[in-house]
């Protein structure tokens, strides 16, 4: 078998032992190789991602150790005296990898502040600003099947970075051998000699006094006898969440035993994603034999919670853009009503989420910005907020992938502090005689039923990427005339920026960044936004209608 790559990896005695016998394995299939080798691992905004395994196209100790150089390299650059936050999530090798981080950036002169346990996405972003550090490395794969693992990078400001710096340390990994340019510490000896040093709990206090800060109706929960199922779907969530509910005043949580405790398997949910019905079949069962007021599911580093809530005996999943208009109005109208209602209110949300937000929002007198796929951007505005001096602007932000937030402590989306908000929003409402449905199917009462919806098209492999790039390529140059039978009225390309309308022939210009991101609009609000995914290889399709009530819907 001819590879170049892979005889320079097999010439090498490699400290994992999983590696050589993947690699022995596979020696003779020409199409496994090639997968492994064909390129290295993508770095951008995103950091890295990918499955478990042998070979540059792979996450591995060198993967990770060569990233790792590549960002101490760019702390050494823009700064004396750097440092580093590491934390890490529940899957296979989260903790190896993350140990390998400290031992990079500690050999490089770059002091490395690691959580001594599994923690989640939202307090690796708090850390970073804690502890004033120049960046911040979360080990996870967010809510990947268990084959993958991926490294996220953070800014100064606890936001992943931008795409500037992902420029920056790109080409400082570009220019490292993962065996021979990477610089080492013992572990030990850099714990001992304080170049790594463990973050402590009175970071994790600080973070969850955050947190707390944002409840608008605690006084509510504490006397509402709500009852409340959670799973942290053998994530990292099962501490903070259980923690932050206990200090709002839920005394009845009845956690998931077969997904309480962290396991890289995910064995009784494949797909560890609050998004997907299948990973909360086992809590909606512990629902119905509890009789539970609610179900709370974040996936696995923390940073998105899915719901169920009861509906006439039975329960119902409510989606990430329900969840999210639901949180945005309950937030504006309650703080509204209690004078905290900051002057200049601003909600942001991005272009794949529901239009209804934009609703709700001028009805509460918020203005609302619309920002690209990826939490990054909406953490940016925080960032442009808070260097205005008009952080206490922000009021809410939130994605239709279950992702939210509140407060402006950490820079990315946080479930600890959405699974606290939404369950006082629930009890805030039981109190009044009403469930979340019952506030939803209002809310569609007032403004139109929005229906929104989404389909994922996997490719994998080589292949699968070039399928891809050709697929987007062939949309982006042949733009549809229709979709579903509707005529396109306008059509966006956010990476050309440009914007058509197809009844005039007028262009305007997107002002946003470029991205791959293709936008057709039809008549009455009805779009649909064509991306590939930043963290999977799929192509995803979002498809959005509104229309005066559901049953306009079962007609089509």
């Amino acid at each position: 078998m001819e590879n170049a790559k892979y005889r320079q990896w097999m010439s090498h005695a490699l400290e994992d032992p999983d590696l050589t016998a993947e690699l022995e394995a596979v020696k003779d299939s020409e199409e496994e190789l090639n997968d492994r080798f064909y390129r290295d691992l993508e770095f951008g905004t995103g950091g890295l991602r990918g499955v478990i395994g042998a070979g540059t196209n792979r996450m591995n100790i060198y993967t990770v150790r060569k990233a790792t150089q590549g960002l101490a390299d760019h702390v050494n650059q823009i700064c004396k005296n750097g440092s580093v936050a590491i934390s890490y999530d529940s899957r296979h090798k989260s903790d190896v990898f993350a140990r390998e981080v400290a031992r990079v950036c500690a050999a490089n002169g770059v002091k490395a502040y690691l959580y001594p346990q599994l923690m989640p996405t939202p307090l690796l972003s708090f850390a970073v600003r804690d502890l004033k550090c120049s960046m911040g490395v979360m080990i996870t794969a967010s809510h990947n099947p268990a084959k993958y693992n991926g490294y996220k990078a953070y800014g100064p400001d606890g936001c992943q970075i931008t795409n500037e710096t992902a420029d920056a340390v790109l080409a400082n990994i570009l220019a490292v051998d993962e065996f021979d340019g990477v610089k080492l510490a013992d572990f030990d000896e850099a714990l001992a000699d304080g170049r790594i040093v463990y973050i402590g709990e009175d970071t994790m206090e600080r973070y969850f006094e955050n947190v707390l800060k944002q409840s608008i109706h605690s006084e509510i929960v504490k006397t509402s006898g709500f009852k409340v199922v959670y799973t942290p779907l053998n994530g990292t969530g099962n501490k903070p969440v259980r923690e932050i509910l206990k200090r709002i005043g839920i005394k009845d949580v009845t956690v998931v035993r077969e997904q309480e405790n962290p396991d890289g398997d995910f064995p009784t949910c494949p797909f560890p994603n609050p998004e997907i019905k299948q990973a909360l079949e086992l809590g909606m069962k512990y629902c119905e034999e509890t009789g539970s007021d609610l179900l709370l599911a974040t996936d696995p580093d923390c940073d998105q919670v899915g719901i169920a809530v009861r509906v006439d005996g039975d329960y119902k999943l409510l989606t990430g853009n329900e969840v999210g208009v639901l949180l945005l109005d309950y937030i504006a109208s309650q703080r509204k009503a209690m004078g905290t209602l900051p002057e200049h209110p601003l909600a942001v949300k991005t272009i794949v989420t529901t239009d209804l937000a934009a609703r709700v929002a001028e009805k509460h007198g918020v203005e609302l910005l619309n920002v690209l796929t990826g939490f990054k951007f909406i953490g940016e505005q925080i960032g442009r907020m808070e260097a205005a001096g008009e952080a206490d602007r922000f009021l809410f932000g939130y994605e239709e992938s279950y992702g939210y937030l509140a407060g402006t402590y950490v820079r990315d989306k946080d479930a600890v502090v959405a699974s606290m908000l939404i369950c006082e929003m629930a009890a805030f409402y039981a109190k009044q005689g009403k469930g979340l449905a019952d506030v939803l199917a209002e809310l569609y009462k007032t403004y139109g039923y929005y229906l929104c919806t989404q389909q994922s098209f996997a490719f994998e492999g080589e292949a699968g990427m070039e399928n891809m790039k050709a697929i987007m390529k062939a949309l982006r140059e042949n733009p549809a005339g229709d979709v579903g039978g509707d005529p396109v009225t306008a059509f966006g390309d956010y990476l050309a920026s440009v914007r058509t309308d197809r009844i005039s022939g007028e262009q305007s210009v997107i002002d946003l960044p470029k991205s791959d991101v293709l936008m057709y609009e039809m008549a009455g609000g009805t779009k649909a936004v064509i991306r590939p995914s930043g963290t999977e290889p799929k192509i995803k399709i979002y498809y959005f209608e509104r229309q005066n009530n559901r049953c306009t819907y079962q007609r089509r």
